[in-house]
């Protein structure tokens, strides 16, 4: 497999990385006795039936995030410190689909609520990636053009404030069940901001890496800013 090809792959596997992730989530969590998207965490799904489902879940997305680290690295597309992050986000997933969470808000039902040394490491390792990712998105606009880095902006803050709200709703809970809150919509949001740039950049770069050369090189006079 030659250079530009492996780039290629690397872009295309970083790309189909939150589609993977997303449908597993939705499909696994609808079939689950007892699960509420609106309210229920997504790591809580390793707790259910087939919980390896979730597991692998975040293992292959920690992969195929990782691939999309170095195919934007290969590429030229990202700094030093964006290919950091991003690197830093797919580790983070590996951990956190090694070491499953503990129960929380009420699933899985008649679990109570304690905490373990495996459950902290995982929700460390689910802090890391919430702000990684983000950090990454709004690191790497700096080298866009103007349209990709208005994209990339809201796509990071938006993230960062969805994770805000989850951690507040997790908060009010108090480590009870937590009633009715929207905590479950509030953490799937930034998987989904921050999924749709994932798919929307790494295709962006993607094309243009199989563009004929002399589409892609840059006339006098233009700006060396990316996509």
């Amino acid at each position: 497999m030659n250079v530009l090809r492996t780039r290629l792959v690397l872009l295309a596997a970083g790309a189909a990385g939150p589609i993977a992730f997303v449908a597993s989530y939705v499909v696994n969590g609808a079939t689950q006795a007892g699960y509420s998207s609106w309210h229920n965490t997504i790591s809580t799904l390793s707790l259910a039936d087939h919980g390896w489902i979730q597991d692998t879940s975040f293992v292959l997305y920690g992969v195929l995030t990782l691939c999309f680290a170095e195919g934007l690295r290969r590429s030229s597309a990202v700094s030093a410190w964006g290919f950091a992050l991003l690197a830093l986000a797919g580790l983070g997933l590996l951990v956190i689909g090694t070491f499953r969470t503990d129960p929380i808000l009420g699933f899985p039902p008649g679990q109570p609520g304690i905490v373990t040394p495996g459950g902290t490491i995982h929700s460390i390792g689910a802090l890391v990636v919430f702000l990684a990712f983000p950090a990454a998105i709004l690191v790497t606009a700096v080298r866009m053009s103007r349209g990709w880095a208005a994209f990339s902006s809201a796509s990071g803050v938006l993230s960062l404030i969805a994770v805000a709200l989850f951690f507040a709703a997790v908060s009010a809970a108090n480590g009870h069940d937590g009633g009715g809150s929207p905590a479950g919509i509030h953490e799937r949001l930034p998987t989904l901001f921050i999924g749709l740039w994932q798919i929307a950049f790494g295709l962006r770069v993607l094309a243009r890496g199989a563009a004929p050369r002399s589409r892609r090189s840059v006339s006098p006079g233009s700006s060396p800013r990316h996509a």
